[in-house]
């Protein structure tokens, strides 16, 4: 079987929860905190 030719993932992963998509509200901006507070090296999928 071929595969899926549009499957556009990457993109939503980024809109969804790349740093800037985080930044945008104040929870999201509560996980950044929190991912830093833990001393995580990948605050985000996309580190903006």
């Amino acid at each position: 079987m071929t595969k899926r030719t549009l499957e556009g993932t990457s993109r939503k992963r980024r809109r969804v929860s790349g740093f800037r998509a985080r930044m945008r509200t104040k929870n999201g901006q509560n996980v950044i905190k929190a991912r830093r507070r833990k001393g995580r090296i990948r605050l985000s999928v996309s580190q903006g």
